[in-house]
Protein backbone atom coordinates (compact mmCIF):
# COMPACT_ATOMS: atom_id res chain seq x y z
CA UNK A 1 0.00 0.00 0.00
CA UNK A 2 1.20 3.64 -0.54
CA UNK A 3 1.51 6.39 1.41
CA UNK A 4 -0.45 8.29 -0.27
CA UNK A 5 -3.75 5.28 -0.25
CA UNK A 6 -3.03 5.07 3.58
CA UNK A 7 -3.77 8.80 3.78
CA UNK A 8 -6.48 8.53 1.70
CA UNK A 9 -8.03 5.84 4.06
CA UNK A 10 -7.68 7.83 7.24
CA UNK A 11 -8.86 10.89 6.12
CA UNK A 12 -11.93 10.72 7.78
CA UNK A 13 -10.74 8.97 10.69
CA UNK A 14 -11.01 11.17 14.39
CA UNK A 15 -8.22 11.25 16.46
CA UNK A 16 -8.24 9.67 19.74
CA UNK A 17 -5.62 8.32 22.37
CA UNK A 18 -4.48 4.81 22.64
CA UNK A 19 -7.11 2.33 23.89
CA UNK A 20 -10.11 4.63 22.85
CA UNK A 21 -12.76 2.61 21.22
CA UNK A 22 -14.01 4.32 18.25
CA UNK A 23 -17.38 4.34 17.30
CA UNK A 24 -19.47 5.92 14.31
CA UNK A 25 -21.77 8.91 14.62
CA UNK A 26 -25.33 7.51 14.60
CA UNK A 27 -27.62 8.81 11.55
CA UNK A 28 -29.69 11.30 12.89
CA UNK A 29 -33.40 9.25 13.42
CA UNK A 30 -37.13 10.66 12.95
CA UNK A 31 -38.59 12.20 15.64
CA UNK A 32 -42.57 11.23 15.01
CA UNK A 33 -44.80 8.99 16.32
CA UNK A 34 -48.55 8.54 15.54
CA UNK A 35 -49.34 12.18 16.75
CA UNK A 36 -47.37 13.83 14.61
CA UNK A 37 -49.15 16.38 12.27
CA UNK A 38 -46.63 18.33 9.49
CA UNK A 39 -47.91 21.12 7.51
CA UNK A 40 -47.32 20.50 3.51
CA UNK A 41 -43.73 21.25 2.70
CA UNK A 42 -42.55 20.81 6.11
CA UNK A 43 -39.88 18.45 6.39
CA UNK A 44 -39.94 15.13 8.93
CA UNK A 45 -37.79 16.02 12.34
CA UNK A 46 -35.47 13.91 13.29
CA UNK A 47 -32.62 14.13 16.02
CA UNK A 48 -30.09 16.33 15.13
CA UNK A 49 -33.06 19.42 14.48
CA UNK A 50 -32.56 22.12 17.14
CA UNK A 51 -34.57 21.93 19.93
CA UNK A 52 -36.34 24.12 22.47
CA UNK A 53 -34.16 24.96 25.56
CA UNK A 54 -36.80 25.52 28.35
CA UNK A 55 -35.72 27.08 31.58
CA UNK A 56 -37.06 26.25 34.95
CA UNK A 57 -39.64 29.51 34.30
CA UNK A 58 -41.57 27.04 31.95
CA UNK A 59 -41.62 23.84 34.01
CA UNK A 60 -43.17 25.78 37.48
CA UNK A 61 -46.09 26.61 38.22
CA UNK A 62 -46.83 29.70 40.35
CA UNK A 63 -47.70 29.12 44.44
CA UNK A 64 -51.37 30.11 43.52
CA UNK A 65 -51.65 27.45 40.99
CA UNK A 66 -50.64 24.91 42.87
CA UNK A 67 -53.08 25.81 45.52
CA UNK A 68 -55.97 25.68 43.13
CA UNK A 69 -54.86 22.56 41.72
CA UNK A 70 -54.79 21.13 45.18
CA UNK A 71 -57.88 22.30 46.22
CA UNK A 72 -59.35 20.88 42.95
CA UNK A 73 -58.55 17.45 43.60
CA UNK A 74 -59.55 17.74 47.09
CA UNK A 75 -62.85 18.69 46.19
CA UNK A 76 -63.29 15.66 43.45
CA UNK A 77 -66.42 14.35 43.63
CA UNK A 78 -67.20 11.87 46.48
CA UNK A 79 -67.58 8.97 44.29
CA UNK A 80 -63.98 9.32 42.66
CA UNK A 81 -62.39 10.14 46.63
CA UNK A 82 -64.16 6.75 47.56
CA UNK A 83 -63.20 4.73 44.54
CA UNK A 84 -59.76 6.39 45.15
CA UNK A 85 -59.24 5.37 48.48
CA UNK A 86 -60.25 2.15 48.06
CA UNK A 87 -57.80 1.62 45.44
CA UNK A 88 -55.04 3.11 47.44
CA UNK A 89 -55.93 0.96 50.63
CA UNK A 90 -55.49 -1.88 48.06
CA UNK A 91 -52.51 -1.09 46.53
CA UNK A 92 -51.13 -0.32 49.98
CA UNK A 93 -51.83 -4.01 50.93
CA UNK A 94 -50.47 -5.40 48.05
CA UNK A 95 -47.28 -3.20 48.15
CA UNK A 96 -47.72 -1.77 44.58
CA UNK A 97 -47.77 2.13 43.50
CA UNK A 98 -51.13 3.71 43.53
CA UNK A 99 -50.31 6.95 41.74
CA UNK A 100 -49.46 6.48 38.90
CA UNK A 101 -50.40 2.89 38.70
CA UNK A 102 -49.27 0.78 36.01
CA UNK A 103 -51.51 -0.98 33.44
CA UNK A 104 -50.55 -4.21 35.53
CA UNK A 105 -51.70 -2.84 39.03
CA UNK A 106 -55.19 -1.17 37.18
CA UNK A 107 -55.83 -4.69 35.69
CA UNK A 108 -55.00 -6.45 38.55
CA UNK A 109 -57.48 -4.71 40.64
CA UNK A 110 -60.05 -4.71 38.21
CA UNK A 111 -60.43 -8.36 38.43
CA UNK A 112 -60.04 -8.13 42.71
CA UNK A 113 -63.63 -6.25 42.28
CA UNK A 114 -64.86 -9.09 39.89
CA UNK A 115 -63.76 -11.50 42.46
CA UNK A 116 -65.82 -9.64 45.13
CA UNK A 117 -68.61 -10.12 42.63
CA UNK A 118 -69.92 -6.73 42.27
CA UNK A 119 -71.83 -5.36 39.64
CA UNK A 120 -70.94 -4.89 36.04
CA UNK A 121 -71.80 -0.97 36.09
CA UNK A 122 -70.27 -0.61 39.73
CA UNK A 123 -67.08 -1.83 38.65
CA UNK A 124 -67.10 -0.12 35.52
CA UNK A 125 -67.46 3.13 36.86
CA UNK A 126 -65.02 2.90 40.08
CA UNK A 127 -62.40 1.72 37.42
CA UNK A 128 -63.55 4.59 35.24
CA UNK A 129 -62.60 6.91 38.40
CA UNK A 130 -59.14 5.81 39.12
CA UNK A 131 -58.12 5.34 35.22
CA UNK A 132 -59.26 9.44 35.28
CA UNK A 133 -57.99 10.63 38.72
CA UNK A 134 -54.49 9.28 37.21
CA UNK A 135 -52.12 12.67 36.37
CA UNK A 136 -52.29 13.50 32.32
CA UNK A 137 -50.39 11.06 30.26
CA UNK A 138 -50.09 8.94 32.89
CA UNK A 139 -53.53 6.82 32.86
CA UNK A 140 -52.98 2.78 32.48
CA UNK A 141 -54.41 1.28 29.34
CA UNK A 142 -57.37 -0.44 30.39
CA UNK A 143 -57.87 -2.77 27.13
CA UNK A 144 -56.74 -6.02 28.64
CA UNK A 145 -58.96 -4.64 32.24
CA UNK A 146 -61.96 -4.44 29.49
CA UNK A 147 -61.28 -7.85 28.32
CA UNK A 148 -61.46 -9.82 31.56
CA UNK A 149 -64.39 -7.54 31.94
CA UNK A 150 -65.99 -8.96 28.82
CA UNK A 151 -65.99 -12.83 30.42
CA UNK A 152 -66.72 -11.35 33.57
CA UNK A 153 -70.03 -10.42 32.40
CA UNK A 154 -71.03 -13.74 29.95
CA UNK A 155 -70.06 -15.86 33.22
CA UNK A 156 -71.80 -13.67 36.10
CA UNK A 157 -75.50 -13.14 34.75
CA UNK A 158 -76.37 -12.02 38.75
CA UNK A 159 -73.41 -9.25 38.15
CA UNK A 160 -75.86 -7.24 35.36
CA UNK A 161 -78.73 -6.82 37.47
CA UNK A 162 -79.13 -3.21 38.84
CA UNK A 163 -81.31 -2.62 41.90
CA UNK A 164 -82.97 0.69 41.56
CA UNK A 165 -83.60 2.94 44.23
CA UNK A 166 -87.51 2.76 45.98
CA UNK A 167 -89.32 5.49 44.51
CA UNK A 168 -90.52 7.94 48.01
CA UNK A 169 -93.62 9.13 45.93
CA UNK A 170 -95.80 11.91 47.49
CA UNK A 171 -97.46 8.67 49.53
CA UNK A 172 -94.08 8.56 51.35
CA UNK A 173 -92.65 11.64 51.02
CA UNK A 174 -95.65 13.63 53.15
CA UNK A 175 -95.90 11.71 55.92
CA UNK A 176 -91.49 11.68 56.00
CA UNK A 177 -91.76 15.74 55.66
CA UNK A 178 -94.59 15.60 58.40
CA UNK A 179 -92.66 13.56 61.11
CA UNK A 180 -89.40 15.13 60.46
CA UNK A 181 -91.29 18.68 61.19
CA UNK A 182 -92.67 16.81 64.30
CA UNK A 183 -89.79 15.54 65.85
CA UNK A 184 -86.84 18.08 65.59
CA UNK A 185 -87.43 21.35 65.04
CA UNK A 186 -84.22 23.29 63.22
CA UNK A 187 -82.97 19.82 61.40
CA UNK A 188 -86.73 19.09 60.58
CA UNK A 189 -87.17 22.27 59.39
CA UNK A 190 -83.68 22.01 56.87
CA UNK A 191 -85.22 18.29 56.33
CA UNK A 192 -88.36 18.74 55.45
CA UNK A 193 -87.19 21.83 52.98
CA UNK A 194 -84.18 19.75 51.31
CA UNK A 195 -86.75 16.48 50.93
CA UNK A 196 -89.39 18.99 49.43
CA UNK A 197 -86.90 20.74 47.12
CA UNK A 198 -85.46 17.32 46.16
CA UNK A 199 -88.94 15.58 44.98
CA UNK A 200 -90.03 19.22 43.00
CA UNK A 201 -85.82 20.03 41.38
CA UNK A 202 -85.79 15.99 40.69
CA UNK A 203 -82.18 16.87 41.50
CA UNK A 204 -79.53 14.46 42.34
CA UNK A 205 -77.82 14.63 45.62
CA UNK A 206 -75.18 16.34 44.76
CA UNK A 207 -76.94 18.93 43.10
CA UNK A 208 -79.28 19.60 45.94
CA UNK A 209 -76.27 20.02 48.70
CA UNK A 210 -73.94 22.32 46.14
CA UNK A 211 -77.29 24.44 45.87
CA UNK A 212 -76.42 28.22 46.67
CA UNK A 213 -78.65 31.03 48.33
CA UNK A 214 -77.77 33.32 45.82
CA UNK A 215 -79.44 30.97 43.21
CA UNK A 216 -82.95 30.76 44.64
CA UNK A 217 -85.46 33.14 44.01
CA UNK A 218 -88.36 32.09 46.12
CA UNK A 219 -91.95 34.05 45.15
CA UNK A 220 -94.83 33.24 46.29
CA UNK A 221 -96.22 30.25 44.48
CA UNK A 222 -92.82 29.21 42.62
CA UNK A 223 -89.49 28.81 43.13
CA UNK A 224 -87.04 29.75 40.57
CA UNK A 225 -83.30 27.72 40.44
CA UNK A 226 -80.30 29.26 38.71
CA UNK A 227 -77.97 26.53 37.57
CA UNK A 228 -74.88 27.21 36.19
CA UNK A 229 -74.66 23.48 34.60
CA UNK A 230 -75.44 20.36 35.73
CA UNK A 231 -74.41 16.62 34.36
CA UNK A 232 -76.36 16.71 31.02
CA UNK A 233 -76.05 20.23 30.09
CA UNK A 234 -72.27 21.00 30.64
CA UNK A 235 -71.83 24.83 30.14
CA UNK A 236 -75.08 25.24 29.90
CA UNK A 237 -77.15 27.77 32.30
CA UNK A 238 -80.19 26.98 33.16
CA UNK A 239 -83.57 29.05 35.08
CA UNK A 240 -85.87 26.32 36.34
CA UNK A 241 -89.19 27.09 37.64
CA UNK A 242 -90.68 24.84 40.40
CA UNK A 243 -94.54 25.33 40.68
CA UNK A 244 -95.71 24.96 44.41
CA UNK A 245 -98.25 22.93 45.61
CA UNK A 246 -100.35 22.73 48.53
CA UNK A 247 -99.35 19.06 49.09
CA UNK A 248 -95.47 19.96 48.99
CA UNK A 249 -95.84 23.17 50.35
CA UNK A 250 -92.36 23.81 48.53
CA UNK A 251 -92.37 27.75 49.25
CA UNK A 252 -93.42 27.19 53.20
CA UNK A 253 -90.93 25.17 53.85
CA UNK A 254 -87.72 26.65 52.10
CA UNK A 255 -88.70 30.09 53.24
CA UNK A 256 -88.89 29.05 56.83
CA UNK A 257 -85.40 27.30 56.63
CA UNK A 258 -84.10 29.99 54.78
CA UNK A 259 -85.45 32.95 57.39
CA UNK A 260 -83.50 30.59 60.24
CA UNK A 261 -80.47 30.65 58.47
CA UNK A 262 -81.19 34.53 57.97
CA UNK A 263 -81.44 34.95 61.94
CA UNK A 264 -78.07 33.34 62.10
CA UNK A 265 -76.74 36.02 59.70
CA UNK A 266 -76.42 33.95 57.29
CA UNK A 267 -77.88 35.08 53.58
CA UNK A 268 -74.99 33.57 50.92
CA UNK A 269 -73.10 30.59 50.56
CA UNK A 270 -74.05 26.74 50.76
CA UNK A 271 -78.34 26.35 51.35
CA UNK A 272 -78.95 23.01 53.25
CA UNK A 273 -76.07 23.05 56.09
CA UNK A 274 -75.02 21.31 58.76
CA UNK A 275 -77.28 21.81 62.15
CA UNK A 276 -75.46 21.66 65.50
CA UNK A 277 -77.65 19.94 68.69
CA UNK A 278 -77.96 23.35 69.98
CA UNK A 279 -79.59 24.45 66.97
CA UNK A 280 -77.53 26.61 65.23
CA UNK A 281 -76.28 26.14 61.84
CA UNK A 282 -72.33 24.76 62.14
CA UNK A 283 -69.71 26.96 60.67
CA UNK A 284 -66.63 26.24 57.94
CA UNK A 285 -64.53 26.65 61.03
CA UNK A 286 -66.67 24.11 63.28
CA UNK A 287 -66.63 21.62 60.48
CA UNK A 288 -63.13 21.97 60.16
CA UNK A 289 -62.06 21.17 63.69
CA UNK A 290 -64.81 17.91 63.22
CA UNK A 291 -62.29 16.87 60.43
CA UNK A 292 -64.99 17.49 57.78
CA UNK A 293 -62.80 19.83 55.67
CA UNK A 294 -63.56 18.73 52.20
CA UNK A 295 -66.40 20.17 51.50
CA UNK A 296 -66.38 23.22 54.29
CA UNK A 297 -70.14 24.41 54.76
CA UNK A 298 -71.70 22.47 52.43
CA UNK A 299 -73.47 19.24 53.01
CA UNK A 300 -72.05 15.59 52.29
CA UNK A 301 -74.61 14.16 49.79
CA UNK A 302 -74.00 11.12 51.79
CA UNK A 303 -75.97 13.34 54.41
CA UNK A 304 -78.80 13.38 52.37
CA UNK A 305 -78.81 9.69 52.35
CA UNK A 306 -78.65 9.06 55.65
CA UNK A 307 -81.47 12.02 56.74
CA UNK A 308 -83.75 10.16 53.53
CA UNK A 309 -83.29 6.43 55.33
CA UNK A 310 -83.72 7.91 58.77
CA UNK A 311 -87.13 9.92 58.36
CA UNK A 312 -88.18 7.62 56.11
CA UNK A 313 -88.09 4.83 58.66
CA UNK A 314 -89.47 7.01 61.77
CA UNK A 315 -92.43 7.48 59.98
CA UNK A 316 -93.11 3.56 60.20
CA UNK A 317 -93.01 3.60 56.08
CA UNK A 318 -92.36 0.28 54.03
CA UNK A 319 -90.91 -0.36 50.82
CA UNK A 320 -90.88 -3.38 48.01
CA UNK A 321 -87.46 -4.39 48.62
CA UNK A 322 -85.87 -1.89 47.10
CA UNK A 323 -83.16 -0.06 48.86
CA UNK A 324 -84.48 4.28 50.22
CA UNK A 325 -81.71 6.26 49.16
CA UNK A 326 -81.08 10.03 48.25
CA UNK A 327 -81.97 9.31 45.06
CA UNK A 328 -85.30 8.00 45.85
CA UNK A 329 -86.21 11.22 45.95
CA UNK A 330 -85.41 11.84 42.16
CA UNK A 331 -87.30 8.54 41.64
CA UNK A 332 -90.27 9.35 42.95
CA UNK A 333 -90.83 12.74 41.11
CA UNK A 334 -90.32 10.72 38.21
CA UNK A 335 -92.53 8.18 39.13
CA UNK A 336 -95.35 10.19 39.81
CA UNK A 337 -95.41 12.18 36.92
CA UNK A 338 -94.78 9.13 34.72
CA UNK A 339 -97.50 7.53 36.61
CA UNK A 340 -100.29 10.63 35.63
CA UNK A 341 -99.93 11.02 32.01
CA UNK A 342 -96.72 13.01 31.55
CA UNK A 343 -95.43 12.62 28.11
CA UNK A 344 -91.27 11.51 27.68
CA UNK A 345 -90.54 15.26 26.76
CA UNK A 346 -92.35 16.51 30.08
CA UNK A 347 -90.34 14.24 31.91
CA UNK A 348 -87.07 14.68 30.19
CA UNK A 349 -87.21 17.89 30.79
CA UNK A 350 -88.25 17.94 34.38
CA UNK A 351 -85.38 15.51 35.31
CA UNK A 352 -83.13 17.32 32.57
CA UNK A 353 -82.47 14.07 31.19
CA UNK A 354 -80.39 14.46 27.84
CA UNK A 355 -83.07 14.33 24.97
CA UNK A 356 -84.08 10.97 23.94
CA UNK A 357 -83.33 9.62 27.29
CA UNK A 358 -84.97 5.80 28.00
CA UNK A 359 -84.06 6.22 31.76
CA UNK A 360 -87.28 7.90 33.22
CA UNK A 361 -90.11 5.82 30.74
CA UNK A 362 -87.48 2.10 31.72
CA UNK A 363 -86.43 3.06 35.46
CA UNK A 364 -89.28 4.83 37.26
CA UNK A 365 -92.61 4.70 35.30
CA UNK A 366 -92.48 1.08 33.14
CA UNK A 367 -91.47 -0.99 36.37
CA UNK A 368 -94.42 0.10 38.34
CA UNK A 369 -97.12 -0.09 35.99
CA UNK A 370 -95.68 -3.42 34.93
CA UNK A 371 -95.82 -4.57 38.61
CA UNK A 372 -99.51 -4.03 38.75
CA UNK A 373 -100.06 -5.71 35.29
CA UNK A 374 -101.36 -9.37 36.22
CA UNK A 375 -102.68 -10.80 33.10
CA UNK A 376 -104.05 -13.64 35.25
CA UNK A 377 -106.93 -11.45 36.08
CA UNK A 378 -109.06 -12.44 33.08
CA UNK A 379 -108.84 -15.99 34.15
CA UNK A 380 -112.19 -16.23 36.59
CA UNK A 381 -111.18 -17.48 40.07
CA UNK A 382 -111.83 -21.25 40.86
CA UNK A 383 -114.85 -21.57 42.68
CA UNK A 384 -116.04 -25.23 42.78
CA UNK A 385 -118.93 -24.43 45.12
CA UNK A 386 -120.44 -21.69 43.09
CA UNK A 387 -120.27 -24.15 40.15
CA UNK A 388 -122.60 -26.56 42.11
CA UNK A 389 -124.82 -24.05 42.78
CA UNK A 390 -125.18 -23.45 39.28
Amino acid sequence: MSVDAADEEIVDAEIVEDGELVRAAPAPRPLVNEHTVLMPGESIPTSEDPRTTYTERDLYVSEETAQALKEAKEEGSPQRRTAMGLFEAWCAAQGRVAEPCTTATYTEYGRHLMARGLKVTTIRHYMSLIRTSMPPGKKPDNSLFLLLLTQYRKKNKRALRRKEAFPITLPYLVPMMEKAETDDRSIGWRDSAMFAFGYRFLGRSVEDVDLELEDVTILDDRVLVWLAEDKTHKGEEQTLVLHDRPDLNLVFRLRRWVGYLAEQGITTGPMFREVLRSGKVASPETRARRGATKRGAYLRPQTVNERVKLWFAAAGLKTDGRPVSSHSLRAGGATDLGMNGATDEELEEAGRWKKGSRIPRERYVRPTKDANKDPFKKVPVHNPEAQAQE
